[in-house]
């Protein structure tokens, strides 16, 4: 794409959104942007940053949309009834959603490497990336996530990275059915569950991306993924399970703050040794994701461990975010059953209760994964652990609000475990200051909502002055 070409975000605050804006403004093209919750006056400091960038942001009333040669950029979860999309059709700008932009982008690339998946595709491709720049093969980088590594004072919002080489790398979203526009290199599929789409849809969509790449990883310890493998016997496979897997993974020896394990490729012989600096057996998994799709760019195997043992993370996927009196609060991003039993599985590892705030990521998502959500919590919470769920995220816009986080925790009481449904976080907050004692861990989880990390430091901040 040329540049110099004239960009309008609306909600460009969004974790799809910011990234993309970014990578287009690094390339030298103009951009601007609107977000509800600028208007709304949360997360003052992420909009600060897109201002020193450079980045001129607007009320989201309709008002800075004034010539067709401005390029709308929108999410699928932005209306047109929303006042810059009206006025975007009124002056008849061009409009594209994220995920046409981000495919045009990725699919014009020398070399695309796609990460896809239910589960995992923010830390596999934040993984890549370091591994790769670790290598000095200078990606560019869209990801949903803010990648620690890559964090500074001047860029607390690192979730993109403009490179040289002509690699980009991307995690590739299933969820409105987008994924079908990329056209990848490499792909990668971590895992597949139930999340937005129907198994049925699911299976379609990643079996069709994976045709189209060249080189294919495989994730064997997953049902889906394990039979997507059979059907594409040249795929590069990699497990923690399964000896015969290109990639393999034993040794593994967790601790509370760290895994180590050793990768063995069977395709050569060679073995590496790993220390994980972010603990738990699915971040065991996304290393082999990692590990195959930069062996794919040319990394020796030792290459990736180096970097690998340098990796620091993905901010809100299992982030510590301290501890006082024994209590650790950690701030995750867990949000479908699949997310939320890989974070509870890390903490049951080690002894200690366990409190859970978590906040359903919307009405439509608790509504279709009620069930799930149920048994999720009810096969991973113990006896003495106890959750506690505020009312889902709500923006605003037309959904059905039926299904409550009282429904949910019914559900989870009748399956003999302790959930209790809050009226809001501020009444949650106040819970888990009365529950709290020496040795609990505290989970934050949750997803489309910035200030639950804020949240988290509340938490932390609160224990702390009651010291005093």
């Amino acid at each position: 794409m040329k540049n110099h070409k004239h960009y309008f975000f609306c909600g460009i605050g969004g974790s799809g959104m910011l990234p993309l804006a970014l990578i287009l403004l690094d390339q030298g093209n103009i951009v601007e942007g609107s977000d509800r919750s600028l208007d709304q006056g949360r997360t003052p400091e992420k909009f600060e940053f897109l201002r020193s960038r450079g980045i001129r942001l607007h009320p989201q009333d309709g008002s800075a949309l004034v010539g067709r040669d401005q390029i709308v950029v929108a999410s699928a979860a932005i209306e047109d009834t929303v006042p810059d999309m009206a006025a975007a059709i009124k002056v008849g700008a061009t409009r594209k959603s994220r995920a046409q932009l981000l495919s045009e982008l990725f699919n014009a690339a020398a070399c695309s490497i796609g990460v896809a998946g239910t589960s995992g595709k923010s830390t596999t491709t934040g993984m890549i990336s370091w591994i790769l720049h670790q290598a000095g093969k200078s990606p560019t980088v869209m990801n949903g996530a803010v990648m620690k590594n890559f964090q500074t004072p001047d860029s607390l919002f690192a979730s993109s990275l403009v490179g040289t080489s002509g690699i980009f790398v991307s995690e590739v979203d299933e969820s409105d059915g987008s994924i079908a526009a990329y056209h990848p290199r490499v792909a990668i599929v971590t895992n597949i569950s139930l999340d937005h789409k129907s198994m049925d849809e699911l299976r379609v969509l990643f079996g069709e991306f994976v045709a189209r790449a060249e080189t294919v990883i495989l994730n064997l310890d997953n049902d889906e993924t394990k039979q997507m493998a059979q059907e594409c016997p040249q795929a590069v496979s990699y497990s923690l399970a399964h000896e015969a897997a290109d990639l393999f993974a034993s040794d593994i020896e967790p601790a509370p703050t760290r895994i180590s394990f050793t990768v063995c490729d069977h395709r050569t012989g060679e073995e590496v040794e790993i220390r994980l600096a972010t603990p738990g057996r699915h971040n065991v998994s996304n290393a082999l994701a990692a590990i195959a799709a930069s062996m794919a760019c040319g990394v020796s195997l030792q290459d990736t461990a180096q970097a690998l043992n340098a990796f620091t993370g993905i901010l809100r996927r299992f982030d510590i975010v301290g501890t006082v009196d024994g209590i650790t609060i950690i701030d995750d991003f867990g949000h479908n059953p699949d997310k939320i039993a890989a974070t509870l599985r890390t903490v049951n590892h080690f002894p200690g209760r366990v409190l859970v705030m978590f906040q359903p990521h919307g009405f439509g998502p608790l509504n279709k994964m009620r069930k799930e959500f149920a048994a999720c919590f009810a096969d991973n919470l113990g006896a003495e652990d106890i959750l506690l769920i505020p009312e889902p995220v709500y923006f605003g816009g037309t959904v059905d609000r039926s299904v409550s986080s009282q429904d949910l925790a019914s559900d989870i009481n009748a399956l003999d475990r302790r959930a209790e449904a809050l009226g809001d976080r501020a009444a949650c907050g106040d819970r888990l200051l009365k529950l709290a004692r020496p040795g609990d861990r505290i989970l934050v989880m949750g997803a489309r909502d910035d200030t639950l990390t804020l949240f988290a430091r509340n938490v932390l901040e609160e224990l702390k002055s009651r010291r005093r």
